[in-house]
């Protein structure tokens, strides 16, 4: 059997040529880019100068009594000591006796409330046991006389080291716990 040595050399280069176009070539990238304005947005400054506008500048702040879509409403009872007092005093429940649903206010204490102020509302939660925060009050301390108002209020703007629970509660969420909160405290009071 005779091999011809030319066309060895030839399967041998054209092996070779195939071994260095697969080893160069990178899968994790595209090859090709069609329409590449697609894959490469033009990117639009927010603060740009603009003469669409009077003063100039594209980024505007929402016009006055607007209120952002989605679930999101407005509380109009400020953040001060005076709003906390206000709210005590006048906040009410929109809930009515139909809508309260302990099924779904319970769970939501658990997860946001209970840790700190215990599952009973008695200022026993799990942090407090383990001396993480000190001083988390009962739900049927006198001295506090908390309403429905207060409790919506604190929920909504948070007090001293409790935070705020705007951003994890919606609106409804929150009044399903302030009824969660009335419900335990009226039982620490049996």
């Amino acid at each position: 059997m005779h091999i011809n040595m030319k066309i060895v050399t030839k399967y041998i280069a054209v092996l070779g040529m195939l071994v260095g176009l697969v080893s160069c070539q990178n899968n994790s990238s595209r090859n090709y880019q069609y329409m590449p304005n697609m894959y490469e947005s033009v990117g639009y400054e927010t603060y740009q100068e603009s003469d669409v506008f009077t003063n100039g500048v594209e980024a505007q702040l929402p016009a006055e009594g607007t209120i952002p879509r989605g679930d999101f409403m407005p509380f109009e009872i400020e953040n001060t000591n005076d709003g906390y007092l206000f709210a005590k005093e006048n906040l009410k429940s929109p809930l009515d006796s139909t809508q309260v649903d302990y099924d779904k206010g319970g769970p939501l204490y658990a997860i946001y409330c209970g840790i700190c102020h215990g599952n009973k509302g008695d200022g026993k939660g799990k942090l407090v046991e383990r001396e993480k925060i000190l001083g988390v009050p009962r739900y049927d301390d006198v001295g506090r006389a908390i309403t429905t108002g207060s409790i919506y209020h604190v929920l909504y703007y948070g007090k001293n080291t409790m935070g705020s629970y705007a951003n994890q509660l919606n609106e409804q969420e929150r009044w399903q716990v302030v009824a969660y909160v009335e419900k335990l405290k009226a039982d620490l009071e049996k």
